[in-house]
């Protein structure tokens, strides 16, 4: 869904407006809407830009993306020549300042209480990339994170095509409701939903490592397995109903990855950035995955 009423230009079109059109495009969001905004909603200088896509990435050591932590101002998954490294950081940080200005101005509703997570930068060719399973980019999932469990929240991904001359190519499918419904039970929800021994093992380990009330929840359980589940689900993959999306050359978009299954197809260069939304956050709770779950398997999934 296209954006029209914002710009980095002019902000919101009606200023008059902005408190009930923030809202608005933060329950459609929630709903499964992708937004998508067809100019840069946020300051990229061309430079940053240039110097990103000139690099030789092949060789520098590097994991799958290389990452930037905002919290800690760390940067991450790249290695090599230390003036390149450092030019990197300084362009991640100043992208997520940018990316945090913006939403603050545009999702009015989730400015200060969300969690600022990681931001990426993506600099390999999704096609054909070879990754095992479970990290395949190019097979239909929803975001779940092993090591930062969200208790109900929501997560919301930013990301925008570096690429000039070649889209970036995704694979969407049906909603996340009808996707619980037909596969939620098959992947173990009501093995994990009735299981309340795991799910009290759960807390106190986060007790007693000093995160009181930070532990994965039955609904963090189910997340991380139904992420693989449909990754390993070949029948699924190859029959689900499929909706092919193209990003343009610095195109942006936003979306609940934990509520729309997605696969990057192809492209290359990418910047993202994530934010985890809690639950008293949201505009429109009943369309959140937590709560599809739990209609589902009949019982509390968060504490």
């Amino acid at each position: 869904m296209a954006v029209e009423d914002y710009s980095l230009a002019g902000g919101w079109a009606r200023p008059e407006q902005r408190g009930a059109r923030s809202r608005t495009w933060c329950e459609l969001l929630e709903r499964g809407q992708i937004l998508f905004f067809r100019d840069l909603p946020f300051d990229l200088p061309n430079e940053d830009r240039d110097f990103l896509l000139a690099q030789e990435w092949a060789e520098l050591r590097m994991h799958k993306n290389v990452s930037y932590r905002p919290s800690e101002d760390i940067l991450r998954g790249v290695a090599g020549d230390a003036a390149t490294v450092e030019h990197v950081h300084a362009i991640l940080r100043n992208y997520s300042v940018q990316l945090i200005d913006f939403l603050t101005k545009f999702l009015q509703p989730y400015a200060g209480k969300w969690t600022v997570d990681f931001s990426s930068f993506r600099p390999f060719e999704e096609e054909r990339r070879g990754l095992p399973l479970h990290k395949r980019n190019d097979l239909l999932h929803v975001d779940a994170f092993p090591s930062r469990p969200t208790r109900g929240g929501r997560i919301l991904r930013v990301f925008t095509n570096l690429n000039s001359v070649k889209p970036r190519v995704w694979n969407t499918t049906e909603s996340f409701e009808l996707l619980a419904r037909q596969y939620a039970v098959d992947a173990g929800l009501k093995r994990i939903a009735d299981d309340s021994w795991v799910s009290r093992t759960v807390q106190d380990w986060g007790d007693k490592l000093g995160f009181r009330g930070m532990g994965r929840t039955p609904y963090d359980m189910f997340m991380l397995g139904f992420h693989d589940y449909l990754k390993e689900n070949a029948e699924f993959q190859k029959n689900c109903p499929k909706t092919r999306l193209e990003f343009p050359p610095l195109s942006t978009w936003l979306v609940f990855t934990d509520g729309v299954a997605h696969a990057a197809m192809s492209g290359q260069y990418a910047l993202e950035q994530t934010f985890l939304i809690p639950p008293k956050a949201l505009v429109a709770p009943d369309y959140a995955p937590y709560r599809i779950l739990e209609s589902i398997a009949g019982r509390s999934l968060v504490s």
